[in-house]
């Protein structure tokens, strides 16, 4: 669906731009070093817009020395005070994130929405089913999606009475069937970009199951123009995740690993191989499918039908390259051997 095109710091989206990964950096924004330490090794998982709390003065007053050491766009997520809203657009954030449920009354609003029109950035209404307003949660009685929508949709038009229009939006659940909902139905009522996920999506397999269950069903209907996957663990494995889930729908260009679960048949420390090769490969923005295959019922062919392949026997491999056989190596020259191959595509 196409929605509105909105510029975010040095970027776009929404309006047919390629989807944005986004995370959350988890140090204490006024610590620096720390932050931007986080945030570099982020943009070098491919992290497109970064997100940090600003849960005091001195966190606001931080995102200008930030800023100056990074290279994608910088989002405040602010609740409850808005004044911090008003530093950290002060202080060079190229977007603000405030949430309907805590924010405050409209003249807070409408200073946040001035202040951010006269610096030339983005505002994301961002409504969540653990902190809807209460009167609309004494309405619905529980944070089902039409309560979400309800909430992000006050908002947004709170900000449009106060002739700002430079939204994005996003209605999350830790539910996956109640965010698809919320999308959904928002998706049919506004024509703002969408920020995608789930919230308190859970522990590294879980939050991964949800969120690619969630984020997958929305991008395949159209829905979403950023995503975020929301772990209780690094936010580097949410930018992992996050590119997976891309890849694995062609919206994103990364290198695609078919690997073979093992049994008894294998005869190699697949496991280890197939890790070797992933962590060697996290960077490359190459389109190409790798196939590392632990015996001879699948291996051959699915190495044969990737770009780059192993078929592994007893202590060896056999390397393939665009359908060829090109050589044996032993086990533990594989990963090498292989690397070397895919590079040679690039």
């Amino acid at each position: 669906m196409l929605t509105k095109k909105i510029k975010i710091g040095n970027l776009y989206i929404g309006g047919g731009e390629p989807i944005r990964i986004q995370s959350m950096t988890n140090t204490k924004t006024k610590d620096v070093e720390a932050t931007v330490e986080q945030i570099l090794s982020l943009e070098s998982l491919g992290c497109d817009i970064i997100r940090v709390a600003v849960p005091d003065l001195d966190s606001a007053k931080a995102i200008s020395k930030i800023k100056s050491r990074i290279h994608i766009p910088l989002v405040a997520d602010i609740h409850f005070d808005y004044k911090l809203a008003l530093e950290a657009i002060y202080n060079g954030a190229d977007k603000i994130r405030i949430n309907p449920g805590n924010i405050g009354d409209e003249r807070k609003v409408q200073e946040i929405a001035k202040e951010a029109k006269r610096y030339g950035i983005a505002v994301r209404v961002g409504a969540n089913s653990g902190s809807l307003p209460k009167d609309i949660l004494q309405k619905y009685k529980s944070p089902v999606p039409e309560a979400i929508v309800e909430a992000a949709i006050y908002q947004v038009k709170l900000l449009e009475k106060f002739d700002f229009d430079n939204i994005v939006v996003s209605v999350k659940s830790s539910n996956v069937l109640t965010t698809i909902r919320s999308y959904e139905i928002l998706s049919q009522n506004l024509n703002y970009p969408l920020h995608v996920g789930l919230t308190e999506a859970g522990t590294f397999v879980a939050g991964t199951v949800k969120s690619s269950i969630a984020i997958g069903y929305l991008l395949m209907k159209g829905i979403g123009d950023t995503i975020r996957v929301s772990l209780t663990d690094s936010p580097e494995k949410e930018v992992i995740v996050a590119k997976e889930i891309l890849k694995s729908l062609n919206l994103r260009k990364g290198v695609k690993i078919v690997s073979c679960p093992t049994c008894a048949r294998c005869n190699v420390d697949l496991l280890k191989i197939a890790d070797e090769v992933e962590k060697r490969l996290q960077n490359l923005d190459l389109d190409i499918t790798v196939a590392i295959m632990g015996c001879a019922v699948n291996g051959p062919g699915e190495a044969k039908e990737a770009d780059v392949g192993v078929a592994c026997g007893v202590g060896e491999g056999l390397l393939f390259k665009k359908g060829k056989i090109l050589r044996k190596v032993k086990e533990n020259e594989i990963v090498d051997e292989l690397v070397k191959e895919i590079y040679s595509l690039s």
